[in-house]
Parts: structure tokens; C-alpha cells; sequence
């Protein structure tokens, strides 16, 4: 089997991965060594099935890993066994703005610069109408799907959503009585617009360009699907994970 190979150091277990398999620039497979943000840059870099391994038994930094570096001799014998299953994780959100396309594995989000920045939010299906019936200040706006909403969304006081027919907004420190995140059909086409001030958004933490007052951007879900290797042998629940992280959070 050929492989790709992704990670931020040089581990050493990328040597034993070396001498079981073919790996190559563009692999069958991308094995992404390390933590969310390298299984994010994986996601990002590669269209291909990607299997996320955690460098250590404990990681807290790894939430959509079921498996970590000790598991790698069974995970090694699985691949080999085709022991595993390939699994349309979500679809990665498209961010339009400026003429341009930007595809994100977590989030989209608008962040303030200097000051508060101020925005409308806009649904757009067969028309353009406003969801949310005030102008919102604030720091920003997170837009997630299923699979980022345990990211920065999480962070952000957002709910995780266990589905992926949706879409989740979620303010960022903003004033006002109504705080709360808005969810709707992923089918949906999110506008936000610039009502005052300026922000810089971002797509999975990478920089699209600074947004001032009148300019708009828009979230949508695109038909790029990414693909998750399901070892056979282990396979945690949202619980598991959960509890996974907070143990470790909590030892530290």
C-alpha cells in the first residue's frame, strides 16, 4: 500500500511506518501524525482518506484521532488486512469572498482587529433574508458544520452538533440580550455582512483577507467530502472522546 505521511516533527515511529509501507507524495492514504491541527492540514493539503494517529496514548490535543502512536503495530497489521473502513466524515465548508474560494475542514470565522467589529447575518435560499434581527458587535463569528463544531465552535460556548444536515453560527463575545448560536439546514447559504468597522476572516485559522464595512462574505457546504480510516479494532464514541480530553486537561 502507498501511502502519504503527514506530521509537524520528525516522530520517530514515521521510520516504522516507512518500513511497512511505500510512502509517497500522493498515497492511497494520508496518515496524519500528531494532533487536530495536523489532521486539519492533512484534510486541507489532501483529497485522499485521512487516518489520524495522536503521538501518545493521552493527547489532549486530539479529538478526532480514535488512536494513538501505541496503537501503531495493530493499526500497521489492519491497514495490510484491509482491516478498516473509509468514512465520509463531512463536507468542507466553502467560503466565497472577493470573487475567490477558500475550503475549510473546521470553521470560518470573522475576527475584530482593533475594535469591536459590527455585522448583519443573512440566510440565502431562494431569497436573502436576515435570521438574526438585530446588528450584532462584537469580537466576531465562528461558522462550523458537524465535524469543526468541537473546535473553535466549542471554544466559543457553541453547541456540538451530531449531525451533518447543519450549519452552526456562533458569536464571539458579542453585546446585546440575544448571545445565543443559530443553527440551520446545511443546505443553507450563510451572508454576513459589514456593518461597521472591519475584521480579518479566516478559514481554519489561515488569513482570506480583511473584510471592511459594507463587504459581505458568504458560508456554504461544498460537495468536497472529507474521508476518515475507521480502524475496525477501535472505535471511540463521542463519549469516550470527551472524557479522553477532559482527564487529560485535568491532569495537566
Amino acid at each position: 500500500m502507498k501511502v502519504s505521511i503527514v506530521s509537524k516533527r520528525d516522530y520517530p515511529e514515521i521510520s516504522l511506518i516507512k518500513r511497512h509501507f511505500d510512502v509517497v507524495k500522493k498515497g492511497a492514504i494520508c496518515i496524519a501524525l500528531g494532533g487536530d491541527g495536523t489532521f486539519v492540514h492533512a484534510a486541507m493539503k489532501y483529497d485522499v482518506p485521512i487516518l489520524p494517529i495522536r503521538v501518545n496514548e493521552n493527547m489532549s490535543s486530539g479529538f478526532y484521532s480514535d488512536l494513538s502512536t501505541k496503537d501503531l503495530p495493530r493499526i500497521i497489521e489492519g491497514l495490510k488486512e484491509h482491516e478498516y473502513d473509509v468514512k465520509d466524515a463531512a463536507n468542507k465548508l466553502r467560503l466565497s469572498f472577493n470573487k475567490k474560494e477558500y475550503f475549510a475542514v473546521n470553521e470560518i470565522s470573522l475576527n475584530h482587529i482593533k475594535q469591536e467589529v459590527s455585522f448583519r447575518v443573512f440566510e440565502k435560499n431562494k431569497e436573502r433574508r436576515r435570521i438574526f434581527p438585530f446588528v450584532v458587535a462584537g469580537d466576531g463569528v465562528v461558522v462550523t458544520g458537524e465535524i469543526g463544531s468541537t473546535a473553535y465552535n466549542r471554544s466559543a460556548m457553541g453547541p456540538i452538533l451530531l449531525s451533518n444536515k447543519v450549519m452552526c453560527v456562533t458569536f464571539l463575545n458579542t453585546d446585546g440580550p440575544y448571545r445565543n448560536s443559530l443553527v440551520v439546514d446545511s443546505g443553507s447559504v450563510i451572508e454576513i455582512e459589514i456593518a461597521k468597522y472591519n475584521g480579518m476572516l479566516r478559514y481554519d485559522g489561515i488569513d482570506a483577507g480583511i473584510v471592511n464595512e459594507g463587504d459581505a462574505f458568504s458560508v456554504s457546504t461544498s460537495d468536497r467530502i472529507l474521508k476518515i480510516v475507521k480502524m475496525r479494532f477501535k472505535k471511540e464514541t463521542l463519549g469516550e472522546k470527551m472524557e479522553r480530553i477532559m482527564k487529560r486537561r485535568m491532569e495537566r
